[in-house]
């Protein structure tokens, strides 16, 4: 095992650890009423999911709180602040599984909340983790104005895109995303197309990870919401390559890889005909993009200087996973 490999294990697993005792305190227990809707709320967040988002958001924490970081552990409340976009994650995962939008029924290997425990409460178990996710981050233990800009930040990424003053943004938020990947059926895949879906659907929601962790790291170093705006666009740039990379990657996995290594159903893209990257450009240009991407990813970062190592070697995990 290399140097960046074991850094990466170390990461993954002691912020998946973090993650999940977060979710653990913060979800309601089966037993809590009503039964059903939390039932399904842990069955599909405590699937087996990765937690690449929440980790993302630590690192990012961890990284711009630098030294004022007690102890080079991660800033409070950074993994509640994970934990409550892990929820939205698995919120947008049940509802994409969902009859009426991909139909699909494995999702980390395990059946889909819609499966096993029908539409109704799938499509109500999003809906509360996706509430008690803005109430985690209205908790979050900041100033008050740092808790606002990060609010704001997560509800454009996850929403269509109202309020978003990025320049130069290519797409809305997550929801928006979903909506241009349903309209898009059936149609040629074009290059601009499959990028706005990409950098939308699942870049959105990795890029405000990435964000919203900076914001609250700066919040603890500074005692306020005083991240530069040189910080936010840099961890913007970093977050928007990082997950172009990653939803290019997650294309070709999906193309080369059985159901059983990936954990959910292979060949749903190309049987369905999605806009996607290979489909555009070919396995191979695929790979060569995600690589360039992540080493634009890089240059991003490049004034953090060595405390940006973590979060790099995540982002070069990403292009280099196989499930």
């Amino acid at each position: 095992m290399t140097d960046t490999q074991a850094v990466v294990k170390n990461i993954l697993t002691t912020g998946a650890i973090l993650t999940d005792e977060a979710l653990e305190r913060l979800l309601p227990g089966t037993e809590t009423q009503p039964h059903s809707i939390h039932r399904a709320m842990r069955h599909s967040t405590f699937a087996g999911g990765k937690r690449l988002r929440p980790i993302l958001c630590m690192e990012a924490a961890r990284m711009v709180a630098g030294p004022h970081s007690l102890g080079n552990d991660i800033p409070d409340g950074a993994a509640a602040l994970g934990a409550a976009l892990e929820m939205l994650h698995t919120y947008s995962l049940i509802h994409d599984d969902l009859p009426a939008l991909d139909n699909d029924d494995l999702r980390r290997g395990q059946p889909t909340c819609h499966v096993a425990f029908g539409e109704a409460t799938a499509i109500l178990a999003g809906d509360a983790l996706q509430t008690l996710a803005f109430q985690t981050i209205a908790e979050l233990p900041a100033p008050p104005a740092a808790v606002v800009s990060i609010l704001k930040a997560v509800a454009i990424a996850v929403g269509t895109g109202v309020g978003a003053d990025l320049p130069g943004a290519l797409a809305p938020g997550m929801i928006g995303g979903q909506v241009m990947d349903i309209e898009s059926g059936g149609k040629p895949p074009t290059a601009d197309l499959v990028e706005r879906i990409h950098r939308a659907k699942t870049g959105a929601l990795i890029t405000v990870s990435i964000v919203a962790g900076g914001l609250l790291g700066s919040a603890h170093a500074h005692h306020d919401a005083g991240a530069s705006a040189d910080t936010i666009a840099r961890l913007r740039t970093f977050g928007e390559k990082a997950g172009l990379a990653f939803q290019i990657v997650d294309d070709v996995l999906d193309m080369t890889q059985s159901s059983e290594e990936l954990g959910k159903t292979a060949g749903k893209d190309t049987a369905t005909d999605k806009a996607t990257w290979p489909a555009v450009y070919g396995i191979e240009q695929s790979k060569t993009d995600a690589a360039q991407l992540i080493a634009d990813a890089f240059d991003a970062l490049a004034p953090f200087g060595e405390a940006a190592t973590p979060l790099k070697s995540l982002a070069q995990y990403l292009v280099d996973r196989t499930h």
